[in-house]
């Protein structure tokens, strides 16, 4: 007798889509979620990704939230952006940003410094994005959520707020 979830991808017969958080079905025997609104989804077991085959764009999943998985700063800087927009009409202020270290090197040239005046060190001074000060995450090793998520905001009075991608266009 075949195991019923052997027939299923890694995540169940059914997933929220990363897009629209509507319920999709697997597709048995395959490897696929297939949204009516968004098309096909196909879940790697190896690396525990979720891909849009249509767009190429990943997700990972932690704590049962879909995080898309940046290749280029653009759609990192775009979240970022488009989370503080979001804390900000809901009436917060925004204080710091921790983004990924695994993105380190793909933001790191768009991070505003402050240079020193005539020679006067000034390594205290953090990078910034959007004028907000920058950290980056601990290592995945000492944090695995730092493996999926990409970065958190501290807001007033230091609350640290997580953004998964698609609850940005609620």
């Amino acid at each position: 007798m075949v195991n019923s979830a052997l027939q299923y991808p890694i995540y169940g017969p059914e997933i929220q889509c990363p897009h629209c958080r509507q319920t999709i079905p697997a597709l048995t025997l395959t490897d696929t979620y297939l949204c009516t609104r968004h098309g096909a989804f196909e879940a790697n077991p190896d690396t525990k990704d979720l891909v849009h085959l249509q767009s190429g764009r990943h997700w990972r999943q932690w704590e049962g939230e879909w995080y898309r998985q940046h290749t280029h700063p653009d759609g990192i800087r775009f979240e970022i952006h488009e989370a503080l927009d979001r804390l900000y009409t809901q009436g917060y202020r925004a204080t710091k940003v921790i983004i990924a270290e695994r993105y380190k090197d793909l933001v790191n040239g768009y991070l505003e410094r402050n240079s020193p005046w005539r020679g006067q060190a000034d390594a205290s001074a953090a990078p910034k994005l959007y004028g907000l000060p920058v950290d980056f995450s601990p290592s995945e090793a000492d944090d695995p959520q730092w493996a999926v998520i990409n970065f958190t905001l501290e807001k007033e009075p230091g609350v640290p707020v997580r953004y998964p991608y698609f609850r940005l266009f609620e």
